[in-house]
């Protein structure tokens, strides 16, 4: 058993929930050493993992429960307090466990929460027990169930006593960085843990609508075959901007990975996302949410969001199709070089890539301050250092970098050098494939809003001065004046009658 020195130790632990994730995460803790005792009310989920239990001998560590009750009686010990895990879908169903054990908790029992809930869920919880003495602490868990099996980056929040009681805990169970460092670490009170998660997960989305795009270009718009392409993500993901990238990396994989027959499995999947529309899944949702609550302009990752929306509605597009007399086919591109164009490709997935972070850190930002949770922003990257959907190291070096300079500006990410030169540099790149690919009519919603972003996020002169007019002209919401002094996000002082209000009598 790993040593677990300081905190609490843990020796057994209630899973309830063993679908995908939960499964995952009950296989390694007994491989760590710790006795998991398990219950779901689904009983071919419970047969499953009984089953995988055995196949890697673990079936001394991984314990079937027959309900609520068992679990909780099944990892009682003396003088200690209790420590469950859940894996859920949001809302309901954690509600459901709650409520299944509440009748066998004592005074400094802990619940770690690592589903994908909703944090205003994990807070209102957590006011719920906290007054008995009970604690809830709200775990994103990242990396997909794969991490889940061999250390996912997990983000917990909630009451800080309790968060460092089972932080060793957590830090034996986490993915360690290439230097060996654990990807978990406090984030902060409340539902913090679960808000940072929801943000990784709107980043993920933002980068992976970004990496299809760049995949469309280089199968449809160069004609290159499965193997170049796996050959190019395997080129990026081993050096420069995007060297050690998850999501590149799988792409590898995903181009050469061949069915029972020999094809290629990626040419048999429909054009489809539907874990948004069918609501699976609530955290991309809720990113751009957040994001147009607090009027942060995550760009993106908001346009990444409607594309995956609009792609789960494949009937409707085919009839649309119909409709618009045959609607609109991506084409070759047309370029002098392709090695050329793939090194312009590089370059724009890393410009995206980083504004899609910028993006969701700025957002984070938003509500630290809202909140006042007073998080710390190099541990945040930790997190996001191995183990999950959106690790990147240049990009984490380079943020950490940026956060570790005693005068950077936390509050705007492009407003600070490293991010805003960078960016800078790249954004010729970026608008000359945006141009290549709108004149072949192929697909860029995420590529092109992240150039749209960085153009109207570093301009002084945009046409919201007419906007801004023609709101004070129906509304009287008043302007400022280019004279006045430049000040943030307040009302302004003057108002114009552009065209007197009249009415039946002409007055």
């Amino acid at each position: 058993m790993a040593s677990r020195s300081g905190g609490l130790d843990v020796k057994k632990v209630g899973m309830l929930g063993v679908g995908s994730m939960g499964a995952m995460m009950s296989l390694l803790m007994s491989e760590h050493g710790f006795e998991v005792h398990f219950f779901d009310p689904s009983e071919q989920n419970m047969d499953m993992l009984q089953h995988q239990g055995e196949d890697i001998q673990q079936d001394k560590r991984v314990l079937r429960a027959k309900s609520y009750e068992d679990v909780c009686k099944s990892i009682e010990i003396s003088g200690q307090p209790k420590v469950f895990m859940f894996s859920t879908p949001h809302g309901g169903p954690a509600d459901k466990c709650v409520d299944g054990i509440r009748p066998y908790l004592n005074q400094g029992d802990i619940i770690i929460d690592c589903g994908n809930e909703h944090w205003s869920n994990t807070e209102r919880r957590q006011k719920a027990l906290e007054p008995t003495g009970i604690h809830y602490i709200g775990c994103g868990v990242s990396g997909g169930y794969q991490s889940a099996r061999h250390g996912p980056s997990m983000s917990p929040g909630g009451n800080a006593e309790a968060l460092e009681k089972v932080m060793p805990f957590l830090r034996t169970m986490a993915a360690k960085d290439k230097d060996g460092r654990p990807c978990t670490s406090p984030v902060g009170p409340g539902g913090s843990g679960h808000y940072v998660k929801m943000v990784h997960n709107g980043i993920e989305q933002g980068m992976m609508s970004v990496i299809a795009e760049i995949w469309l270009i280089l199968t449809h718009g160069l004609d290159l075959d499965n193997e170049e392409v796996a050959t190019i993500f395997k080129s990026w993901n081993e050096s420069g901007p995007l060297n050690n990238c998850f999501l590149i990396a799988i792409g590898v994989d995903i181009e050469r990975a061949k069915g029972e027959y020999g094809q290629h499995v990626l040419s048999e999947v429909q054009d489809k996302v539907v874990q948004d529309v069918d609501e699976e899944e609530g955290t991309g949702t809720w990113t751009c949410e957040q994001a147009v609550t607090l009027h942060s302009p995550a760009a993106s990752i908001l346009s990444a969001h409607l594309f995956r929306c609009a792609s789960a509605h494949l009937k409707r597009r085919m009839e649309n199709v119909t409709s618009a007399s045959g609607g609109v086919k991506a084409q070759k591109l047309s370029v002098k070089s392709k090695d050329d164009f793939v090194k312009l490709l590089h370059n724009t997935t890393y410009f995206c890539f980083l504004a899609c972070f910028a993006q969701g850190l700025d957002l984070i930002r938003e509500k630290d301050k809202k909140e006042g949770w007073n998080l710390d922003y190099r541990k945040i990257l930790q997190l996001w250092r191995g183990g999950c959907i959106i690790q990147a190291d240049h990009i984490a070096d380079l943020l950490d970098g940026m956060y570790k300079r005693p005068d950077h500006d936390p509050d705007n990410i492009l407003g600070n050098a490293e991010v805003g030169t960078e960016l800078s540099k790249l954004y010729p790149m970026i608008k000359k494939v945006v141009l290549t690919a709108i004149e072949a009519d192929t697909f860029v919603p995420s590529i092109s809003q992240s150039l749209e972003y960085y153009k109207y996020e570093t301009s002084t002169e945009l046409p919201t001065q007419f906007m801004e007019a023609q709101l004070d002209f129906f509304g009287q919401h008043m302007f400022d004046k280019q004279s006045d002094p430049v000040g943030g996000p307040e009302k302004g002082k003057h108002h114009f009658e552009w065209k007197p209000a009249k009415g039946l009598t002409g007055k």
